[in-house]
């Protein structure tokens, strides 16, 4: 299935460049042709609005040469460098708020076509920490975020909200599970949970960063996806697959429960906030949800 603005924005910088180049190359000569002709056979000089009127543009080719430089200039940008994201939900706190408005690397992972996303020019492979978008595995239409813990080969286990890695090595069994390393922060209330949050940095891979846990919510085991020949609370990632998990431990559907992210569904590395708009109400608030009740400058900048 492709991807429905990728697919219009490719069809529309198709269109207008074709007429921008037939007209460049055809009937822009042809008008002016047919416009000096006419001058030629007057002997006083015609002003440009009685030139226009001889062999006159097309509206259509007039608009669509003018918004073709524009839209090769979104297409090129979006498909291939950079591409704007909006944060919709609290999966990733703390490293990433409701609000926040993310710029993706695009070719991070590899240089795609915009549709299929089928890689063009390979680059570099996701690393543990990354904090990726990606094309939701059971719904390739909807883009996740959340941070690339498991690479392909390696074992993951996640029990009593603790974190424990085998990285892939070429001979099993390679080494004991290691709880990734971890240091309580302390406790903080976040706008849009209901109860206060344990705070902790972790480290996982080079990528030191901030995690939440909720004490007070179990584990929702039964609700984890289950790999054949493991544990409920243990996966191996496949060969060309990853193990996405959000920072919010216990308010995120991710790899938990869902399975593995292929590595044609990865869309690129969030490497910067650009803006970040908060949207919190007061009881006697009038304005509608949607519209920001202020912008977080200090969240500005580039992410761990």
């Amino acid at each position: 299935m492709a991807n429905t603005f990728a697919l219009i924005l490719v069809i529309l910088t198709f269109l207008t460049g074709v007429i921008w180049l037939l007209d460049k190359f055809i009937w822009g000569p042809a008008r002016n042709t047919a416009r000096q002709q006419a001058q030629d056979k007057t002997e006083t000089v015609l002003d440009e609005q009685t030139l226009a009127t001889i062999h006159p543009e097309n509206v259509i080719i007039e608009n669509a040469r003018s918004l073709f430089p524009v839209i090769a200039i979104v297409f090129v940008l979006r498909s291939f460098i950079y591409e704007p994201f909006q944060i919709p939900s609290g999966s990733m706190m703390p490293t990433l708020l409701v609000g926040d408005f993310i710029l993706v690397e695009k070719f991070s992972y590899g240089v795609k076509e915009p549709v299929w996303q089928n890689t063009l020019i390979p680059m570099d492979s996701p690393k543990r920490g990354d904090v990726a978008v990606f094309k939701y595995p059971e719904d390739i239409r909807v883009d996740y975020i959340k941070r690339v813990v498991g690479l392909p080969g390696d074992r993951i286990v996640y029990k009593e909200k603790q974190l424990y890695l085998i990285p892939a090595c070429e001979k099993a069994p390679c080494g004991n599970y290691k709880p990734l390393d971890v240091n309580y922060l302390g406790d903080e209330t976040f706008a849009d949970e209901d109860s206060k949050m344990q705070v902790y940095s972790e480290i996982l891979g080079e990528v030191a960063h901030k995690i939440l846990i909720n004490p007070m919510r179990q584990d929702q085991l039964a609700y984890y996806y289950q790999q054949e020949g493991t544990y409920a609370y243990e996966w191996v990632v496949p060969e060309g697959h990853y193990f996405m998990m959000g920072d919010n431990r216990d308010n995120s559907r991710d790899s938990r429960f869902w399975g593995f992210v292929p590595e044609q569904n990865l869309v690129g590395k969030a490497v910067a906030i650009w803006v970040s708009f908060e949207f919190y109400r007061n009881s006697d608030d009038l304005l509608p949800t949607w519209v920001p009740s202020g912008v977080r400058f200090n969240r500005i900048g580039g992410i761990k």
